[in-house]
């Protein structure tokens, strides 16, 4: 080993604690900038005059910009490094934050949510392959369970810090942005002094990452995935059109409600996930369809008798059951797929999730136009029903290996 390779790892190894910290620090505040607009969302219908059609389109946009980023951009953490992706990641989102603060159009919000997607994209797979590196390689649990709270604790701490600046706060589409852009600077900052964990450089190759399902594991990954994309299809549409749910239905003006449902949906996808540690595959997905099947008809429920109270349990419930399937999903391609497709599988697995997390809300946005707010969310909660029903009855007939870990 050269001194130089030598100095590396002594580097990274000394400063593993607080460069893990630093990294789950970017991890998270990236993933805040992404859903500071939820509660946001009938606000800017006011100041922009758009339709809550428009409000699914953004949010698949931002769902497009995630799977066009982790499509092409996957790879590269491994050929240039963990920290210049990070870097990058953070770059774009607090280029995304800054348009958000400076919007006057509905053309800068869109820019700004495609750029918040991209950024997403590009982090995820740098910070978690990072806080892998940069933790005690003797306790792999600690950076998974760090990974989890850094990704979807962001997520559920933007809605919520959107939602209570704009309620107690003046010029509320001003001012969540810039308290996120401030944060987000501070992890450029801080990112400098985080060791860089990748040892061997490759030539940069952009191209789109093969889409694989390895065929010894094609019928648990269908199952998982079916499932894992009907909980973030409930969650996109969650997202989405809370905001105008609870304005429209419910006349609540509250910004903190809407961000509180969403808060409560993402924070049980985190719990979710830890939940497989303890759950056998055919256990945890049979927990998950029928947590899909619960979340289903209490939303339904709640949309039909406008309850507030329903629509927070469904959201919680809902939550958790995607958080278990994906949690089944990564643990069956991770224990059950050779390395050198390993990657593949796992770009293959979350493009089809977030192409969930978006599409589906535009079809809730088109629902909306043609028959209103209540009748489309009850008819996107039968679809959710059904699909989970759908995987539960497979399961039924069939069997999965995975044992609990």
């Amino acid at each position: 080993m050269s001194n130089a390779s030598r100095a590396d790892g002594v580097g990274a190894r000394s400063g593993s604690t607080s460069g893990a910290v630093r990294v789950a620090f970017a991890f998270w505040i990236t993933l805040v900038g992404t859903t500071v607009p939820t509660p946001l969302y009938p606000l800017y219908e006011l100041e922009f005059g758009f339709s809550s059609l428009t409000v699914t389109v953004v949010y698949a946009l931002y769902a497009l910009g995630v799977v066009i980023g982790l499509l092409v951009f996957g790879r590269l953490s491994d050929q240039i490094g963990r920290r210049p992706v990070i870097l990058t990641a953070l770059v774009l989102s607090v280029a995304a934050d800054a348009v958000f603060l400076f919007a006057v159009d509905l053309a800068m919000i869109i820019v700004g949510r495609v750029l918040a997607g991209l950024s997403a994209a590009l982090i995820i797979g740098a910070a978690t392959a990072a806080l892998a590196e940069l933790i005690d390689p003797r306790h792999p649990r600690r950076a998974a369970t760090v990974s989890i709270f850094a990704n979807l604790g962001g997520l559920a701490a933007g809605t919520l810090l959107a939602g209570i600046v704009s309620d107690v706060a003046p010029d509320p589409l001003r001012l969540p942005w810039a308290i996120v852009l401030i944060l987000a600077v501070s992890a450029i900052v801080a990112l400098r002094g985080v060791p860089e964990t990748v040892r061997e450089r490759s030539p940069v190759t952009v191209r789109v990452q093969r889409l694989h399902v390895p065929s010894n594991i094609r019928g648990d990954f269908i199952r998982a995935a079916i499932t894992s994309g009907a909980g973030f299809a409930a969650l996109g549409v969650l997202t989405s059109v809370t905001g105008l749910f609870l304005g429209m239905v419910l006349h609540e003006s509250s910004h903190t409600l809407a961000a509180l449902v969403v808060f409560l949906a993402f924070t049980g996808a985190a719990f979710g996930q830890l939940l497989t540690r303890v759950l056998s595959s055919r256990a945890a997905l049979a927990c998950a369809c029928v947590g899909l099947i619960v979340g289903a008809a209490l939303l339904a429920f709640s949309m039909w008798m406008a309850v507030l109270a329903a629509l927070a349990i469904s959201a919680t419930i809902t939550g958790v059951a995607a958080g278990v399937a994906v949690g089944d999903g990564i643990a069956t391609i991770t224990m059950r797929t050779a390395p050198q497709h390993q990657a593949e599988a796992v770009s293959t697995f979350f493009a089809i999730l977030f192409t969930m997390l978006g599409v589906p809300a535009v079809g809730v946005g088109l629902l909306i136009q043609a028959t209103g707010l209540r009748p489309a969310g009850e008819i996107f909660s039968g679809v959710v029903a059904v699909l989970a029903l759908g995987v539960l009855l497979s399961l039924l007939r069939g069997g999965q290996t995975r044992s609990a870990s």
